[in-house]
Parts: C-alpha cells; sequence; structure tokens
C-alpha cells in the first residue's frame, strides 16, 4: 500500500484529493474517502492537497489512526 487516508477525513471530504489525483484511485467510502491501494501510485500528489492532513504513507500513519490502513485496505478485498 503507498497512501492511507485517515479517520480526519471523516466528515470533511473536501475531495481536493480527488481532483489531483492521476490515476483516480481515491473513491467515496460513505464517511471519508479511502485509498485502493492497488491503483495508488504514490505519487503523493493526494497527501500534499489534503487541507486537513488527513493522508499518510502507510508506513508513516500515526499510531493513533493505525485502524486507517486496514479501513483503506479493506474496502477493495
Amino acid at each position: 500500500m503507498a497512501y492511507v487516508i485517515t479517520t480526519g477525513c471523516a466528515g470533511v471530504k473536501d475531495a481536493a484529493c480527488t481532483e489531483v489525483c492521476p490515476v483516480e484511485c481515491i473513491h467515496d467510502a460513505g464517511d471519508q474517502f479511502v485509498i485502493d491501494p492497488g491503483e495508488c501510485i504514490n505519487c503523493g500528489l493526494c497527501a500534499v492537497t489534503c487541507p486537513v492532513n488527513a493522508i499518510f504513507q502507510d508506513t508513516d500513519v500515526p499510531a493513533e489512526h493505525a485502524a486507517s490502513i486496514a479501513r483503506n485496505r479493506d474496502v477493495f478485498l
């Protein structure tokens, strides 16, 4: 997995990240957006665009948001 959208996105869903994603790997999962790990090309554009700083590389997700890694992945299983 490359990038992960954490729960900081929940309820906000600004969508700026979806507009800059060159491969359209960001999808609406109801309360927040999620990134399809099979489609993400690890470009990082979404992370720098997120107005609430809710997007991290999978290895850099803060401990309090660790469950977001599985949430992003499991949506696409």
